[in-house]
């Protein structure tokens, strides 16, 4: 696991660079097999409703309201225990199927918190303090809530990848997108993926056909190897970031209001360890840091950290990818700030 070893990083003496590359591989390690189990689960989850539910036609019925739409797809994450890297590729089905924008980044923002392993690990790890209990699940919503009204003032083409952006135009209804903007029909379809037949129309009316299921198990491996080659780089870019910097230069200012606070920003955005374990590694530093430092580092870690924006980039744009990372962290800061305040 790699929990171990990052509580062991915390508190070690300066390694010499052969033990700092052999620490670097071990958490390495320890990131990637923790990750790789729930990207498997969320490219089978999305693989499933791709096969049962072809047409998308429950997704598009989801809220459009800018409120209840990202709230909705909130609450899905409490059916889903995938931690942020198997939301990723569900998100992706649920943008390419036609779901509401707001309902799918709804989902991708709060859905790796407001999920029951990640619910039970923080209060098997912080069972005296209710506060947290109830903060966490209410900072990663609003959040979400940020996110998703940010990024909604983004036109769809500056917002959305160029693949699943045609992919989601397919998936629209004629009353919605025009023939020109779905590049179907009178205009011709979008050009597949090698070894693939170009994707059919969506129907106008009555359910889709039901694609063969040989052909989902082959899109969702590729899928899967595509996520796990992005996935492998964060990771490594990750281990080798925390592994050289020193933790202890983050945690000297665990006391200090709002220097504890972006600490703690960083060090979420370092470590990129699973939500559903990242509790019980804020339990070895929680004594030292102030209440709205520790709220901190529990809501941005899922939402942006070094494995996550890789993972990112099979969905956002770059300049959607730099509007999420700029408003959690802000969001996140005048979280942890009110935090402090009450606390204090």
């Amino acid at each position: 696991m790699v929990l171990p070893a990052l509580l062991l990083e915390l508190s070690a003496p300066a390694l010499s660079i052969p033990a700092r590359l052999v620490t670097a591989w071990a958490v390495f390690q320890g990131l990637l097999l923790e990750a790789l189990p729930f990207l498997l689960l969320g490219v089978s989850i999305a693989a499933l409703a791709r096969w049962l539910a072809p047409g998308g036609q429950w997704l598009q019925r989801l809220p459009r309201h800018p409120l209840l739409g990202p709230l909705t797809g909130a609450a899905l994450g409490f059916a889903l225990p995938a931690c942020e890297c198997g939301n990723v590729p569900v998100a992706r089905r649920l943008l390419a199927g036609g779901a509401p924008l707001g309902t799918a980044l709804g989902f991708l923002f709060a859905a790796p918190v407001l999920n029951p392993i990640v619910l039970a690990s923080t209060w098997a790890a912080f069972p005296n303090q209710p506060w947290l209990l109830a903060a966490r699940p209410l900072g990663a919503l609003a959040v979400a809530l940020v996110l998703a009204s940010l990024l909604r003032l983004l036109p769809e083409a500056e917002l959305l990848v160029p693949e699943v952006l045609a992919e989601r135009r397919l998936s629209q209804p004629l009353s919605a997108v025009g023939l020109l903007e779905r590049r179907s029909g009178l205009v011709g379809l979008p050009a597949a993926p090698a070894g693939l037949a170009p994707p059919a129309p969506a129907a106008t009316g009555g359910s889709a056909a039901r694609p063969p299921l040989a052909e989902v198990l082959e899109h969702g491996g590729r899928e899967f190897l595509d996520l796990a080659a992005l996935l492998v780089l964060g990771c490594a870019i990750a281990a080798l970031v925390q592994t050289l910097l020193p933790r202890s230069w983050l945690l000297a200012v665990g006391r200090a209001p709002t220097l504890s606070i972006l600490s703690l920003m960083a060090l979420a955005v370092v470590v990129s360890v699973c939500s559903s374990v990242d509790a019980f590694l804020a339990l070895g530093f929680a004594a030292q840091v102030t209440p709205g430092a520790l709220l901190a580092f529990l809501v941005l870690g899922p939402v942006v950290d070094l494995k996550l924006v890789g993972l990112f980039g099979v969905l956002l744009r770059p300049r959607a990818i730099a509007l999420t990372v700029a408003g959690a962290s802000l969001a996140v800061l005048l979280i942890g700030q009110w935090v402090n305040l009450l606390r204090l």
